[in-house]
């Protein structure tokens, strides 16, 4: 599990790193949200799919079982599609669906949680962030990966923003009428603050962010027969839905066959000339695949605040002091 973290910070995500995320989940499981010795069962299961009770395990440990199960039964029969309920935070979703393509496959995984996204044209939020992502095996080029939320941001951002005092950008949240602001606001609580789908006001596509949003709840939640968030009463909690699935790309076509055109289609990306003021084109998870090999060098770089979190926890909770470079 700390490997979806580490991962993430080494990626230059800090939104779904060590540095954001550690302290929710001790929250968690300090509050009891969180199950600290979860039962992990298979609920329902046919060659090619399976349906997984996590039990309140924590997300990002619980998603690696499913997606390894997803894989197996790829490599067995072609397609593997895994749906899991009842689950803590999933990290960055983009780390289960990467454990596939390291294995030759095509990996997508999206994740239904919570429900503080307004609809298009809505005054009360009904969708979660819910994030999708797909990641490819590839040869020459770095691996694509694809990971995004359905709304205009993710929700750590957020909550980053809010602790950094940064800003945010126009189209990113709505008042609590529901009206998007669409100039540049400073956040103290995001609490005060609905947030929009994809494209954040009508004019620019949300209700394309609304539609993909709904896509994950029908594969999260519907498929591992839960209840969408939206029909739940509103904890302080609310429990993940996920969908794993893999391709296995040599039940499809020639593997390597496959690597050629995807290193062909990536460099040509690459290859496109810049508009003005751009340096280069790229394709999703370059740029985080050059930072995590300036990362795997140079280490993962802490705000001071988080360093004094680590701090004041590890005092508190009677661990080893975490080493400062």
């Amino acid at each position: 599990g700390t490997d979806v973290l580490v991962t993430a910070d080494l990626r230059g995500v800090e939104t779904h790193g060590v540095s954001n995320m550690l302290r929710v989940y001790v929250q968690l499981l300090e509050d009891g949200d969180l199950n600290k010795t979860p039962n992990i069962q298979v609920v329902k299961e046919s060659p090619g799919t399976a349906t997984i009770d996590a039990d309140r395990a924590l997300g990002i440990m619980a998603g690696i079982q499913a997606m390894e199960m997803a894989i197996a039964k790829a490599r067995n029969v072609g397609v593997g599609a895994v749906t899991m309920f009842n689950s803590g935070h999933m990290g960055a979703v983009g780390h289960f669906s990467m454990m596939a393509a390291q294995k030759d496959m095509v990996g997508m995984c999206s994740v239904a949680a919570g429900t503080g996204i307004l609809p298009t044209f809505g005054a009360e939020p009904r969708l979660g962030t819910n994030p999708i992502s797909i990641a490819s095996p590839s040869n020459l080029e770095a691996p694509i990966l694809f990971d995004a939320a359905t709304s205009a941001v993710a929700g750590n951002k957020l909550r980053l923003a809010a602790r950094v005092d940064a800003t945010l950008l126009p189209g990113w949240v709505a008042s609590s009428d529901g009206s998007p602001i669409m100039e540049e606001t400073k956040i103290v609580d995001r609490d005060d603050y609905y947030q929009l789908p994809l494209g954040g006001s009508r004019e620019q596509g949300s209700h394309k962010g609304y539609g993909f949003g709904l896509m994950v709840e029908i594969l999260g939640s519907l498929l591992s027969g839960d209840d969408p968030g939206m029909l739940r009463d509103t904890p302080s909690w609310t429990p993940s839905r996920s969908y794993f699935a893999a391709y296995n790309v040599d039940a499809f076509t020639d593997i390597d066959d496959y690597k050629k055109n995807m290193d062909d289609m990536l460099a040509t990306l690459k290859s496109t000339p810049p508009a003005p003021g751009h340096d280069r084109v790229l394709y999703p998870g370059l740029s985080e695949s050059e930072e995590m090999a300036k990362r795997k060098v140079s280490g993962i770089p802490f705000h001071k605040e988080v360093i004094g979190w680590f701090s004041e926890t590890t005092q508190r909770l009677g661990l080893k002091e975490l080493e400062v470079i």
